[in-house]
């Protein structure tokens, strides 16, 4: 992977895969469903959230998504996100991928990027920055964006509790789903887009498929 060790640390040899896109486009499914998939074959996986995972994370986390916390201003939620984006990286993803292992991210860095940056429309390049901060500069192997149009995606979400990110609004999310689209355009090579309104078998399928054919390949 692109970054191969912590701040001069101990090699990296694992593999690490992020699910991305606009809420309810079934990146919590197709991650489940790849785990099972790498678990089949004998990899050890480990599965991680955004925001969440760590003790800290998990308090940022219902921080952030509480609808008490509506007058969080843009800045501190973006900061909110990075602080918790900082400890799992640290505590649990770094070293998962210093023991060679699988590592699946629901959400990772593009997703303040795409939220904070493009959806709540705070200066890119500083949210960029603040990322490659929060991270240590830890890029994934592959970044999977699965796209789904606002509508449907709001739909899919219907008689469910709507966090606070989630009540943003179909103009909000549109934003955002624009801005992920861009930032796989802008960098191809980094991303495997999907369209997410495929039975799950088939989105599940071509996820399989790209990550033997190009992230494991030979391995």
């Amino acid at each position: 992977m692109r970054n191969s060790n912590r701040e001069g640390g101990t090699v990296i040899t694992g593999i690490f895969i992020t699910f991305e896109g606009i809420d309810g486009s079934g990146k919590s499914t197709q991650l489940a469903l790849l785990r099972q998939h790498m678990e089949e074959l004998g990899r050890t996986v480990t599965v991680v959230r955004e925001p969440g995972g760590t003790v800290l994370s998990e308090k940022v986390r219902t921080l952030l998504l509480d609808h008490r916390s509506m007058d969080l201003c843009e800045r501190a939620e973006a900061l909110l996100f990075s602080t918790a984006r900082a400890q799992l990286v640290y505590e649990l993803i770094i070293p998962a991928l210093e023991r060679g292992e699988v590592v699946l991210c629901d959400r990772y860095a593009e997703s303040t990027i795409a939220y904070q940056g493009y959806g709540r429309e705070l200066p890119l390049e500083e949210i960029i920055t603040l990322q490659e901060f929060a991270t240590s500069h830890l890029h994934p192997n592959l970044k999977v964006l699965l796209d789904l149009d606002v509508d449907v995606a709001a739909a899919r979400l219907l008689g469910s509790f709507a966090d606070r990110m989630e009540s943003a609004g179909l103009a909000f999310q549109e934003r955002v789903r624009q801005g992920y689209l861009q930032m796989s355009q802008a960098a191809p090579n980094e991303w495997l887009v999907v369209n997410g309104s495929q039975p799950k078998e088939k989105i599940a399928e071509e996820v399989r498929s790209f990550i033997e054919q190009n992230i494991f390949k030979g391995s």
